[in-house]
Parts: C-alpha cells; sequence; structure tokens
C-alpha cells in the first residue's frame, strides 16, 4: 500500500509490484549519480537520461521506498526500460 501524502508511486518491476519514493535522500542520491548540483541542472539532465542514468534514478527511488534489495541488485534483475521510464516518471509525479 502507497502512502500518497509521502508521495509514494508503485510500479511494477522485476515481475512484483515495487513502492518508489522522491525522498530527500533519494534527491541527493540522484544528484551525486547524475553529478548534478541543484534543481536545475537536474532537471535538465532528467530530459535526456542514458541507460545508466535510468538505472541511477530508479535505484535511488526504490531505495526511498524501502526497495533497498532490487535498487542493489537492479544491473542483474529482469526490469523492462519502458517500465523502468514509467516508473520514474510515476515516482516523480507523485512528489509533485
Amino acid at each position: 500500500m502507497t502512502n500518497g501524502v509521502r508521495g509514494e508511486a508503485t510500479a511494477v518491476l522485476a515481475g512484483a509490484e515495487r513502492r518508489l519514493c522522491l525522498t530527500l535522500g533519494a534527491l541527493a542520491e540522484i544528484e551525486t549519480g547524475l553529478g548534478t548540483a541543484g534543481m536545475a541542472g537536474l532537471a535538465e539532465r532528467m530530459r535526456a537520461l542514458s541507460a545508466r542514468d535510468l538505472m541511477v534514478v530508479l535505484a535511488a527511488l526504490l531505495r526511498g521506498g524501502g526497495e533497498g534489495v532490487l535498487a542493489d541488485g537492479l544491473a542483474g534483475a529482469a526490469v523492462d526500460p519502458r517500465e523502468a521510464a514509467e516508473a520514474v516518471a510515476k515516482a516523480f509525479a507523485a512528489a509533485a
């Protein structure tokens, strides 16, 4: 069950429903992983993510949602790229 007040979103990834959340920690992890500083730089970078960038963002959002096991094993997980992109979009929309 997700907490909409907290800005949580759910998505099916690696064959199961997963919880994602854009927490302050996740945001900091994303900025560090993408090498950006501040919201303006992050917004610009998010417009054109590489596959590696998508994994960085998805892993941070999964950790924010309490899904650390999948986040840590994301490179070897059976996650469809379209599902990953949709999950990231849902998480950012839920945080808005």
